[in-house]
């Protein structure tokens, strides 16, 4: 199994490769300028970026063709996650209430992120945006009192996003939602 880590900035990219290490996958970080061609993975994770990066195309490499072309499951985590909803359609924008640090997150649907993990949890947070409205074809899979969509997928493709940081020690359950992304990957490929 082999998931690279999309570097757009994020000052906890470096966490997410190592969870996945953790979990026996093999992991590397890359540009967001790595050419697709140049891609050879089993999934792809879109780390956060600094302040507004997800909302700014340019600053986001070339994770669009990411989305669109590499064929392997994707999660967006933070500005990742902002960057998937507007690319496919969906809105984001600055937060009524920015979230930092600890929050309570709820989920509305387990699906295949949050299966057997407790319907609320402790997320660590860290965003001035966030997805103000769903790509089409996405549903919500969890909500926190700030944030309408701490969590989506593709009703019928492997993309998904989560605005909290599953890397980061402080978020409840995290290397388990990184295993469950995992199983999507060895499932996606078997297929």
């Amino acid at each position: 199994m082999r998931i690279l880590v999309v570097d757009n900035g994020g000052q906890w990219t470096h966490r997410e490769w190592r969870v996945l290490r953790d979990l026996n996958v093999e992991a590397e970080i890359i540009p967001n300028t790595t050419p697709l061609e140049k891609i050879k993975a089993d999934g792809l994770v879109l780390s956060g970026g600094a302040p507004r990066v997800g909302l700014d195309a340019q600053k986001m490499g070339m994770c669009g063709d990411y989305i669109d072309k590499a064929g392997v499951p994707v999660l967006g985590i933070c500005a990742g996650h902002q960057f998937m909803a507007t690319h496919l359609g969906g809105k984001a924008g600055p937060s009524k209430v920015p979230e930092f640090g600890k929050m309570m997150v709820t989920v509305d649907d387990e699906d295949d992120l949050f299966k057997g993990l407790p319907t609320e949890f402790v997320a660590w947070e860290s965003h001035n945006d966030e997805v103000t409205q769903l790509p089409p074809d996405f549903a919500a899979l969890a909500h926190s009192d700030n944030c309408q969509i701490q969590a989506m997928k593709h009703k019928t493709k492997p993309l998904y996003g989560l605005q909290f940081h599953p890397e980061v020690e402080h978020t409840d359950n995290g290397y388990e939602m990184f295993q469950a992304f995992i199983d999507i990957c060895a499932s996606h490929k078997k297929a």
